[in-house]
């Protein structure tokens, strides 16, 4: 799992879904990986800009992770940088599941690129999100037409345990009762 630029200033300017609501599914995925031991990297974007600093929780959640995180300088792409290249290589996975902020610029583009490089990308819709509703379509279009699967936070979960009563299900239960309580308490 690669999750890319949830970072406090970033998400300011995402205003295609609610913050709230991709902020908990991105936290939702981070604690999934780390009930079952999958591994998340975590890379950030010109973190002493307006960006700001990656969400405080992944510190809590991912502490190797956070601590091991890809500072990229400027660098669109996170595929292009070539610490994060390596740290993927490195994983000796072919699947990959991104999610990130903006999907418009900073899912896209490694999203393509990945494919291009022969991974199977499944992008996380709503743990990302775009400056606008129109530019999340457009991107999550354009990411459909290269044959890259668009999901959800919730089919991740589910792909992930394959059975809630046994193996890792108990272990995301909880995390999924919190998004269906949250999703509750804003109907």
């Amino acid at each position: 799992m690669i999750l890319i630029d949830h970072q406090v200033g970033t998400i300011e300017w995402m205003h295609s879904d609610s913050k709230e609501s991709v902020k908990r599914n991105t936290l939702a995925l981070a604690k999934s990986a780390a009930a079952v031991g999958m591994p998340v990297l975590l890379t950030s974007s010109m973190e002493e800009h307006a960006q700001g600093l990656l969400f405080h929780e992944f510190q809590e959640i991912l502490p190797d992770a956070y601590e091991k995180r890809v500072k990229r300088e400027g660098i669109v792409d996170a595929f292009d940088d070539p610490n994060l290249a390596n740290a993927v290589k490195a994983l000796g996975r072919k699947k990959l599941i991104l999610s990130g902020l903006l999907t418009e610029v900073c899912v896209v583009y490694p999203a393509l690129n990945a494919s291009d490089e022969g991974y199977e990308i499944q992008v996380v819709a709503d743990a990302s999100g775009s400056s606008t509703k129109m530019a999340d379509d457009i991107a999550l279009d354009r990411l459909r037409q290269a044959g890259i699967t668009v999901t959800s936070t919730v089919q991740i979960m589910s792909e992930m345990v394959s059975n809630w009563a046994e193996g890792a299900g108990p272990k995301l239960m909880p995390v999924l009762g919190e998004i269906y309580r949250a999703l509750a308490e804003h109907a």
